[in-house]
């Protein structure tokens, strides 16, 4: 059909829901929809994160959904609870760890392609969640992009 709308459609999704019906670390969700942003809801148990390394490609925003935790950027520490936003400049270095068990947060940035982290498992009778199939992070000390 000439002339459909193309656009991708608007919704909501409940990040607290998908975190607490999950279990295991690494991606958990990630929005498929629009072109020029990616966000990805991340959730780490207590003492794993995403390893320190270079952010040289994005600014990254950092916002908390469950938990808490620390996001390392350039070094200074960073308390990340739900409601809190981080930014991480382009040029940074950083890392996540979690201080819970059950922190997680969404990370929102350009696009750049998908985030490679391992993804976790759902819970029994758990709602759905979009899972990114290539991700492939350990853990804390692992090499994530997050």
């Amino acid at each position: 059909m000439e002339g459909a709308d193309r656009r991708p459609r608007a919704e909501a999704v409940d990040l607290g829901g998908i975190s607490a019906g999950t279990l295991g670390p690494g991606t958990v969700w990630t929005q498929r929809e629009g072109q020029d942003l990616n966000a990805n809801l991340v959730r780490f148990p207590r003492g794993e994160g995403v390893g320190e390394h270079l952010n040289d490609e994005v600014d990254v925003i950092f916002i908390g959904v469950s938990g808490s935790g620390v996001v390392e950027v350039d070094g200074r520490e960073h308390t990340l609870g739900a409601g809190v936003l981080i930014l991480a400049p382009k040029g940074a270095r950083r890392a996540t760890r979690s201080a819970s068990e059950d922190f997680s947060y969404l990370t929102v940035h350009k696009r750049r392609g998908p985030v490679r982290l391992r993804a976790g498992e759902r819970k029994p009778n758990a709602r759905s969640a979009t899972r990114t199939p290539d991700d492939r992070h350990q853990g804390s000390g692992g090499s994530g992009w997050l």
